[in-house]
């Protein structure tokens, strides 16, 4: 039997697929064109903190109107949909370790603990378990097949690709992921929308974390951890007071605004930036545009994707999910890796990922980790 279009060797009715549906147009539509494909599909939504019902905010992943949403897309198309009660683990897995990571100095990226726990760990062993041969999500990122198997490229949209938030997906979980929007711009995502006639066709995307009420991140982080909002001192690279703050949750490597300093000597009242936190001390360090280049970083929780290296390897990286692609190397260790920039990057911060891409033409995801903080 020929191969299907998921790659899998069965007839599309035969073949079980779990989609993964948060109530927004992307997920809403890789359900659609499945179930217009003939294949046997099942919703499924993960609920995991509905602050809509807490703050009023609605348009996150996880609010209870969009598990509405994606019940009545469900409803449309006529597949089976359920809910799953996932906040014990979100809360644990993904706000716990948000927090603690600010506590720490450190700027997470929380959704991609997400996509490494509750998503692709946890909801992909539940779509085994109800028989699926794959789970299909809304990510614009695209699943090739190589030489040595199924590999995990960008989106083919820049605008929208999602790789960023995706390299830590293991080969045994890229198995079994399929991403049917990869391919394709958000517009033509839309367009679909409209065609198949689903109710989220003009529902804006989510710009916050799912969990983070109007961005006001600090104030999730003094709820959870509230330590990490204790004052403390801002002070120059030369250890001079130069202002006070009120908690380093609210400051991030490479911040300007919101930094509220007094009279300065000897600086030339140049502007200053944050160039690292020291959560021992809770002070915030700063200086200026110049202390922020960094020529090389180290990697921990490091995720390989490409073929196994014993040297330096030249590849592409970014460092933030909205970034264009920089030259660098990489060098892989039994503890992480090294990454040497090919010109000193700006604003690199502790916590954040580097996700690394070939270095042909930067589709292909290599792998990456998490930046470990800097040296005082």
């Amino acid at each position: 039997m020929a191969r299907n279009s998921l790659g899998i060797d069965r007839a599309p009715g035969d073949t079980r697929v779990v989609v993964a549906m948060s109530g927004g147009v992307d997920s809403s539509v890789t359900a659609a064109l499945l179930k217009e494909q003939g294949y046997d599909v099942v919703g499924i939504t993960l609920q995991l903190y509905d602050h809509g019902v807490a703050v009023g905010k609605t348009g996150a992943c996880c609010a209870g109107t969009d598990i509405q949403d994606a019940r009545r897309v469900a409803e449309r198309l006529a597949i089976p949909h359920y809910v799953l009660d996932y906040e014990s683990r979100f809360r644990a897995e993904v706000m716990d370790s948000f927090a603690d990571s600010y506590v720490r100095g450190e700027t997470p990226v929380p959704c991609i603990a997400c996509n490494r726990t509750v998503k692709f760990r946890d909801l992909l062993k539940t779509a085994r378990e109800l028989g699926a041969e794959a789970l299909a999500t809304g990510h614009y990122v695209q699943r090739l097949m190589g030489e040595a198997g199924p590999e995990l490229h960008r989106g083919a949209d820049p605008a929208r690709d999602q790789s960023y938030f995706l390299f830590g997906t293991t080969p045994e979980q890229l198995d079994f992921l399929r991403f049917p929007l990869g391919h394709m711009p958000k517009s033509e995502t839309r367009a679909l929308a409209e065609r198949y006639e689903l109710a989220v066709a003009d529902k804006p995307d989510s710009q916050d974390i799912c969990f983070v009420p109007n961005g006001d991140y600090a104030s999730v982080v003094q709820k959870l951890r509230p330590e990490a909002n204790e004052p403390g001192e801002i002070v120059d690279m030369a250890g001079r007071v130069v202002g006070r703050h009120d908690g380093i949750v609210r400051f991030t490597v490479g911040q300007r605004r919101g930094l509220a300093l007094g009279g300065r000597e000897g600086t030339d009242n140049e502007p200053l930036y944050v160039v690292r936190l020291e959560p021992e001390t809770r002070r915030v360090v700063v200086g200026p545009r110049s202390a922020l280049g960094r020529s090389e970083i180290a990697l921990y929780d490091v995720n390989w994707l490409g073929p196994r290296i014993d040297s330096a390897l030249p590849v592409k990286v970014r460092v933030r999910s909205s970034q264009a692609l920089r030259p660098a190397e990489i060098r892989l260790a039994a503890d992480g890796a090294m990454v040497r920039f090919a010109e000193p990057e700006v604003g690199v911060s502790p916590g954040q990922a580097c996700v690394v891409y070939d270095a042909d033409n930067g589709s292909r995801v290599l792998g990456g980790g998490f930046i470990r903080r800097f040296a005082s």
